[in-house]
């Protein structure tokens, strides 16, 4: 039977799965959106009318007890994850603060070790763990600032090395209407703990420009070949997501230039098709590979339903046809069980965790990471551990870290970063506890 809603609890669950106050949101929602959500409670497994099947657990084989500890705790996992039985510290490391920014958003390592840090009103920084200087860096483009929009994503092309090439993602304004975009610049260091961007090349945009200051999710990645990717978000236009003649909703693949790879599943289509990888995203917030070099993402749902996708080529995620939520205003949406034809999410969360950056840990630091996801929670405030199995997935684990966590990094060492979000928030360091 279904749990009733109140005003209160829809407001609370739509704020759960917001990322940030829109406009369209309301005042009472904008509201409820600027204060920091509750921690979440397990999984809440209850059918919803019009669903063609109740959410039920799905079964799946025991896991192997990681690092040794004084007792065993279980636990409920979020969206379709089964149960584990957790053997280890808890939390398995430690926090340290390293520094403060004003609402940062994105990181990036460079080969010495300083950390290249976007803060969403529009300026670069760079940060020197070693020192805790903080530098700033010019020639940044202009930014529109404003709702989840803003200064977005910053990654190094693979040979950063010697072409010194910094590519970030930002929103541009037309009018009334917005749009992210991305560039590409060379960066040089100066000896004052900042540097310059210089020879600034714009490579990719959202097409159309829309109305409104949502969703635009614009992360970025590099694959081993060198391709270029980039999350795209439905701007909170639900349509364009399943519209070839946008890229709106869509993962996209592209070369190193902006250009359009010859073997992209709809390149024959033309147009702003041929970018497209996979369509029929909501508002993918976090992108990484997996060291068999399968792509994964992960998107906020609307309420409920937030997904952990692995990535496809040509395959329709569903959105807004299918999703494992409701919209805000309690209209059902059918499952995506209703629809084989369309690609179900790996993993799923109602409540929501509101996902934000994420790794798939590669390092050695901590050995009983390799190979698991690290999601950051805004709603949820903590950080989320996801399990592979092959192409399966499932919540092994949730630290609660009192803040919205907007952004996670792995450092040269095998230390994970954080970044917390909005104003004076922390860079946080994260090393093996004991």
């Amino acid at each position: 039977m279904r749990l009733p809603w109140t005003l209160a609890a829809t407001l609370a669950l739509a704020l759960a799965a917001c990322d940030e106050p829109v406009a369209e949101g309301g005042a009472a929602l904008e509201a409820a959106a600027q204060s920091p959500g509750p921690e979440r409670a397990p999984v809440l497994l209850v059918p919803r009318p019009g669903s063609a099947t109740a959410r039920t657990p799905v079964a799946a084989p025991a896991l192997t007890d990681v690092v040794a500890a004084p007792a065993a705790v279980d636990r409920v996992t979020g969206g379709n994850g089964p149960r584990h039985r957790l053997i280890e510290p808890d939390p398995p490391f430690r926090t340290s603060s390293a520094a403060t920014f004003n609402e940062p958003w994105a990181m990036t390592f460079l080969p010495d070790g300083r950390l290249l840090v976007t803060e969403k009103g529009g300026t670069l920084r760079l940060f020197n763990p070693a020192t805790g200087q903080t530098g700033t860096v010019s020639g940044v483009p202009a930014v529109a600032y404003g709702g989840q929009g803003g200064l977005g994503d910053v990654i190094l092309h693979p040979q950063y090395a010697s072409n010194r090439l910094v590519y970030l993602s930002h929103i541009e304004r037309s009018g009334a209407l917005y749009g992210a975009v991305v560039v590409r610049a060379r960066f040089t260091p100066d000896a004052t703990g900042g540097g310059h961007l210089d020879n600034v090349q714009r490579i990719w945009a959202q097409v159309p420009k829309v109305s409104g200051q949502g969703h635009f999710s614009h992360r970025l990645a590099f694959d081993a070949a060198g391709k270029l990717w980039i999350t795209s978000g439905d701007r909170q236009k639900f349509d364009p997501a399943q519209d070839m003649s946008t890229n709106l909703g869509k993962i996209l693949r592209l070369n190193d230039d902006g250009g359009i790879p010859a073997d992209n599943p709809f390149a024959a289509q033309g147009g702003v098709a041929a970018q497209v990888w996979s369509l029929g995203h909501r508002n993918p917030l976090g992108i990484a590979f997996d060291a068999a070099g399968r792509l994964w993402s992960h998107e906020m749902g609307p309420m409920g339903g937030d997904e952990l996708n692995l990535v496809l080529r040509g395959r329709n995620y569903g959105w807004p046809l299918v999703s494992n939520g409701d919209h805000y205003d309690g209209t059902p949406i059918p499952d995506h069980a209703t629809r084989p034809d369309l690609e179900a999410p790996r993993a799923w969360w109602t409540p929501v965790i509101a996902p934000a950056g994420m790794i798939i840990y590669s390092g050695t630091l901590f050995p009983g990471f390799r190979g698991h996801a690290f999601i950051g929670g805004l709603s949820s405030q903590a950080l989320v551990r996801v399990r592979f199995d092959g192409t399966g997935a499932a919540e092994h684990r949730r630290y609660p870290m009192g803040r919205r966590i907007r952004e996670v990094e792995q450092g040269p060492d095998g230390a994970i970063w954080l970044l917390e979000d909005g104003a004076n928030a922390r860079l946080l360091k994260l090393t093996p506890a004991g």
